[in-house]
Parts: structure tokens; sequence; C-alpha cells
């Protein structure tokens, strides 16, 4: 597999699809990660690292979150931006915004993996990894 990450947004855009509750995906840290951003930001109900014997990095399981009345997810859209043959690094400056400033952008930085105001605010760029909304 080159691109982990888009196969991480793709388990969980199939799953949403397939109005799935929980999807497992396999687990690295980064992928732990935007994980514990997605839950911190309310996209994703619940989640919870699985380890095990015959995977030394293990399992992330991932619990969606749905509208209990029209049973609607709360992520529309998942968008891999930066990728394994083409990245795209930006400043704290010239940061994307996505639905002008109702979803969010995903970035990997120098202090860890964070959204696009905690990395304006702290005054740090680096590598979108993908917009979700």
């Amino acid at each position: 597999m080159t691109d982990p990450i888009a196969d991480y947004l793709t388990r969980l855009r199939n799953a949403i699809t397939a109005n799935h509750r929980v999807v497992e995906v396999p687990a690295s840290n980064l992928k732990k990660e935007i994980t514990k951003v997605l839950f911190e930001k309310g996209y994703i109900l619940n989640y919870k690292f699985i380890e095990e014997e015959k995977n030394p990095q293990g399992t992330i399981k991932i619990a969606l979150k749905y509208d209990p009345v029209n049973k609607v997810n709360a992520i529309k859209k998942l968008i891999r931006v930066s990728t394994p043959g083409l990245r795209r690094y930006v400043g704290y400056r010239e940061m994307p915004r996505v639905l002008n400033g109702l979803g969010i952008v995903i970035l990997s930085t120098s202090k860890g993996v964070m959204t696009d105001k905690e990395a304006k605010s702290q005054k740090v760029g680096g590598e979108v990894l993908c917009f979700i909304y």
C-alpha cells in the first residue's frame, strides 16, 4: 500500500456510504492522531485502539456519528489533499479554508497533527493531509 492515509479515509467513506455504525482500520501513529482530531471536533462518536498479537500496530475501531432523527452522518465529505507523489505544504499565513470555515483542514506539523485553526493560533505550517466537512 503506497498511501495509508488515503486507505484510512476510503475505509471511512465506504463505511459512511454503507451506513455502518462501526469501522475498523489498521492503526499507525498518524492515523491515531487523525482519529483523535476527528473525535475532538465531533465528526465521530467514539474510537478505541485495539492492540493485537498478530499485528504489532493494532487496529482502530471507530464508531461513526449519525443524526438520530434523519440518520445523516456528521461527515459529508473526506478529501485527501497531499499525496505521496505530490505533497502540499502551507505556511500559517496561507492556510486553506474549507466551506468558508465550516469544515476543517487536518495538518501534519512539527508540533503534531492538528486542525487549521490550531495551527494558525500557534503560528505553524505543515503538510495538508485532508479536508473534512
